[in-house]
């Protein structure tokens, strides 16, 4: 009686939980079952692998043939595990030598002539499988992507006949991916904005620090266009966040960026879609975004209960999602850029004379925004319609755009060599070492934000602001200069 076992892994997530796949060929009626609590797709695989081992010449043996995949109570799905199966049935009918698929991971769905074909969420299992030092062998198609997880023994391989001789003949070549210079330069094209320099002023303070930003103002003032240009100004994504995303668009069939992502959802986008959900728990919007700029564009109009889900993930920078299977968790550190109009009509406050809201209906549309939502952002800005005449001024010098990125990367510069980190992401413990501030100022902001009633999570908002206004001036110590126009950047939502 023949016995087997191959290496694959499952997808919970992120997560891929090693699974062993065990092949035993007994005595008694000709039969084939598979055990360990596999879905219908993995049931359905019986079928396909005895198609695809009699299609590449193989003898299908005429036993009792039982497959178990452990540990038990994982759930499996997909079609990944039909080349790991096919395999075990190989080595336990003797047709392929054991040591051939040892310390090796084997991911591909067959098709029925024995081709191998795509799967959607391997990169985890490849990552998972890189960090136990096992080789894995993916489809050929898969195999140059697989190959970006560092370290990795990645082997392609077209259909299950090539990966058998791979195996005997003992050279298997391992896919090697040169990697872009480009890809780790910073974009620096931006668009041109007229006019609006308060709120490109704290445009340039969120690039600086990480900070989110919330801009409130009249159709057509530019809050998009500000927006857009943001994700030019931070800096390149960090090999670990660039994992991470490559991670998380993977596990939803999506290619691999190596740009910050800048995600635009729209406010009709139902809670799944912006924090993820669904059976299968797949990631939102806010995953999607991780390492980049979230845009929510006409905030008011998303629903406050889906808003409202936005609270985690923007104090932790990550998202928990608990299901019947268990809890599955995805990394969502996001910079988050919100735009809205001041009222339904979009004209209130200074625009005032053209608003056609009453007062009652102005409050209902900006009480659609919860308070704590609002203290969690820590820029507001309000912007204001630009005059004609500036807008059609042709004339105007365009910023410099390098000039300021070196600046931006100046100070971003000393925040990771001062803290290890950007401003926005100081616990409360280093942001009081990292603020000094002379007896005086101490007592001028402490009475300030007595007065202007700051919430605790605002007085730190309000510091981690200041902290960042500093370093752009490179100023060690904050003066009420700094203090004065960060806490200026604390206002509600009134314009």
């Amino acid at each position: 009686m023949g016995h087997a076992t191959v290496l694959s892994r499952a997808g919970i997530g992120l997560n891929a939980p090693l699974v062993a796949v065990e092949a035993h060929l007994s005595n008694g009626l000709p039969a084939f079952s598979i055990v360990g609590l596999p879905e219908s797709s993995v049931r359905e695989s019986r079928e396909r692998v005895r198609s695809a081992l009699i299609c590449s010449h193989f003898k299908w043996p005429d036993r009792r043939i039982t497959v178990s995949l452990a540990p038990a109570e994982l759930p499996k799905s997909g079609g990944r595990f039909d080349l790991p199966i096919a395999l075990a049935i190989l080595v336990a009918s003797e047709q392929l030598a054991g040591s051939a698929v040892a310390n090796r991971e084997f991911f591909g769905e067959l098709g029925l002539d024995g081709s191998l074909r795509h799967c959607r969420g391997l990169l985890a299992a490849v990552h998972a499988a890189t960090l136990a030092r096992h080789a894995v062998i993916v489809p050929d198609e898969q195999a140059e992507k697989m190959a970006k997880v560092p370290a990795s023994q990645v082997t392609g391989a077209s259909d299950l006949l090539s990966v058998c001789g791979l195996l005997k003949s003992k050279r298997l070549g391992v896919v090697t991916v040169k990697t872009n210079p480009s890809s780790t330069l910073q974009h620096t094209e931006t668009p041109q904005i007229t006019g609006q320099e308060v709120a490109k002023r704290a445009l340039e303070i969120a690039a600086a620090g990480g900070h989110h930003l919330l801009m409130i103002g009249p159709p057509g003032a530019g809050k998009t266009l500000l927006a857009a240009s943001l994700p030019p100004l931070l800096e390149a994504l960090s090999p670990s966040d660039e994992l991470e995303l490559s991670l998380i668009r993977d596990l939803l069939g999506l290619e691999p960026s190596v740009e910050r992502p800048f995600r635009a959802p729209h406010h009709n986008t139902t809670a799944a879609g912006l924090i993820g959900g669904g059976a299968s728990a797949t990631p939102g919007e806010v995953s999607l975004a991780h390492g980049g700029v979230l845009f929510l564009d006409e905030l008011a109009e998303f629903r406050s209960q889906v808003l409202d889900l936005l609270r985690q993930p923007l104090e932790s920078g990550r998202i928990s999602l608990s299901r019947a299977k268990g809890t599955y968790h995805y990394p969502a550190r996001f910079q988050l850029v919100a735009a809205m109009n001041p009222c339904p009509c979009g004209f209130a406050g200074i625009e005032n004379e053209n608003c056609r809201c009453k007062p009652d209906a102005v409050d209902r549309y900006q009480g659609r925004i919860s308070g704590p939502l609002l203290d969690r952002i820590d820029l507001h800005v309000c912007l204001e319609r630009q005059p004609a005449a500036k807008l059609l001024h042709c004339d105007a010098a365009k910023p410099d755009a390098l000039g300021r990125l070196s600046t931006l990367n100046l100070a971003r510069k000393r925040q990771r060599k001062r803290q290890k980190c950007l401003n926005a992401d100081l616990s409360n413990t280093q942001l009081l070492k990292v603020c000094p501030m002379e007896s005086p100022v101490r007592r001028w902001f402490e009475e300030a934000c007595d007065r202007l009633r700051f919430s605790g999570r605002g007085i730190h908002k309000t510091l981690r602001i200041a902290r960042t206004v500093a370093d752009l001036a490179q100023e060690s110590a904050l003066s009420e200069v700094v203090l004065l126009e960060a806490m200026g950047y604390r206002s509600r939502l009134q314009p």
